[in-house]
């Protein structure tokens, strides 16, 4: 085994074990064993129907933790970093979020065009930011709490996310208001907003991108995405979809949609669109189920993703555009009624909790065989 993989293998073996300890799940002892030896984690427990006779199924977690992770090699950069991934859809540039700039070391660094060293009024006048050496300090034009707050201003909505890293952590939702700012729904005045742009450090500015109907009226506090996983079958030449789901965000996962922080899962049939009912992780006994949002009352399942044929094939188009990276969680926004969408990161070891809720994975053929190819299984 190299270097770099024992040094994967080690850092999933870690994010396994701190998952174990942050689990709320308690089993016994025995149980906890049980699960071990198999390769779960205690959460796992309350959320997958685990037997003797149905564990084999499942994609258990030391598997997702350890050996998906080594699925992509060296390519996974090309996920797991937002900036090279935003190149890497450059093709497809209708069906990607725009993106404005970096901001590194308090300099905003203009990214997709001139939009990153846009014009910035002044009293009712506009200033340019003028040329400067890379000795001259950062004038307005290149500051990034400046550009953020007088963007925030004009587009009234930004978001700020990491350039590294998944799992929808260090994202930063921003929103300007008449009295003030919020970030992730917390209040903020424009002096507390300065100071958390100025602490940021290699974080992209984003477009906001605004959901369509469909996902807004099953909940409109959070974004509300589609999830879905392509691996490339390499005796066919082609991508497929495993598995896709419609996370919705609840009033316990608010400002994001995860599941694993309170959001539902609803499971989308691959062929019609239509979706399941939303499961929900378990806060004790078990899954819950539900068939209407519990906070909104607005149907879920029976509810179909309008236009999943044009979506889904159009994830294909670029999943086959990107057949050196075999494995992708792609996160999507659907934005129209007619398979309109726009595709807001995607993911090099996607969560699997939210996917196998609704049924293990490995009972279907296709996906098995590119597990066990890729030595996961």
């Amino acid at each position: 085994m190299s270097i770099r993989s024992l040094y994967h293998t080690a850092r999933g073996l870690q994010g396994l074990a701190k998952a174990e300890y942050e689990s709320t799940t308690t089993p016994s002892l025995r149980r906890r064993l049980w699960l071990w030896r198999r390769g779960f984690l205690s959460q796992s427990d309350a959320v997958y129907d685990l037997e003797e006779s149905t564990y084999e199924s499942y994609v258990n977690d030391y598997q997702r933790y350890v050996r998906t992770k080594r699925i992509n090699g060296t390519w996974s950069v090309a996920l797991s970093n937002k900036l090279l991934f935003h190149r890497v859809l450059q093709p497809f540039d209708d069906r990607r979020m725009a993106v404005y700039g970096m901001i590194r070391d308090g300099t905003f660094h203009g990214v997709d065009s001139s939009e990153g060293r846009r014009e910035l009024t002044d009293g009712g006048a506009t200033m340019s930011p003028p040329a400067k050496s890379a000795r001259e300090p950062a004038t307005d034009g290149d500051n990034a709490a400046q550009w953020v707050v007088s963007r925030l201003e004009d587009e009234e909505k930004l978001v700020l996310k990491w350039a590294h890293g998944g799992g929808g952590n260090n994202v930063f939702l921003c929103t300007h208001t008449d009295d003030g700012y919020r970030v992730n729904g917390d209040h903020y005045t424009a002096a507390e907003l300065r100071s958390l742009v100025t602490g940021l450090d290699e974080y992209l500015v984003c477009e906001f991108v605004e959901q369509g109907s469909f996902a807004a009226d099953r909940y409109p506090d959070t974004p509300n995405t589609l999830r879905i996983i392509t691996m490339y079958d390499a005796v066919e030449n082609e991508p497929f979809v495993a598995a896709a789901i419609h996370r919705i965000g609840t009033s316990d996962s608010e400002p994001l949609d995860n599941f694993t922080q309170g959001g539902l899962s609803a499971e989308v049939d691959l062929e019609t669109g239509e979706l399941g009912p939303g499961a929900k992780p378990p806060a004790g006994d078990g899954v819950e189920w539900h068939a209407s949002h519990p906070d909104t009352g607005a149907p879920v399942e029976g509810v179909s993703v309008p236009g999943w044929e044009r979506i889904r094939d159009q994830i294909l188009e670029m999943a086959d555009a990107c057949s050196f990276v075999p494995y992708i969680g792609w996160d999507v926004i659907v934005t129209g009624s007619d398979g309109e969408f726009s595709v807001i990161e995607a993911n090099s070891y996607p969560g699997l909790k939210s996917i196998q809720v609704h049924g293990p994975l490995l009972t279907d053929d296709r996906v098995r065989r590119f597990y066990e190819r890729m030595d996961v299984c």
